[in-house]
């Protein structure tokens, strides 16, 4: 039994894992749109820079584009 239970537990962790991973992948690419929206519609580069620090955001957020995703 306690090998039954250890191997669903292992299989568990695993789930949560991916889970995670994919959590922090959308996020990314969340960023990354919304950084790319704030630099599309900021007036100049020092209002950009404001916003993004507005929202926890940085310039490099903007740049990372995820591949085969169309952002």
């Amino acid at each position: 039994m306690t090998l039954v239970r250890h191997a669903g537990a292992t299989n568990e962790q695993g789930r949560f894992a991916e889970a995670r991973a994919s959590g922090q992948i959308q996020e990314a690419l969340q960023n990354g749109r919304a950084a790319r929206t704030v630099a599309d519609h900021a007036v100049d580069a020092q209002e950009c820079k404001e916003l993004l620090a507005m929202l926890g955001l940085t310039a490099a957020d903007g740049k990372r584009r995820g591949r085969g995703t169309g952002t």
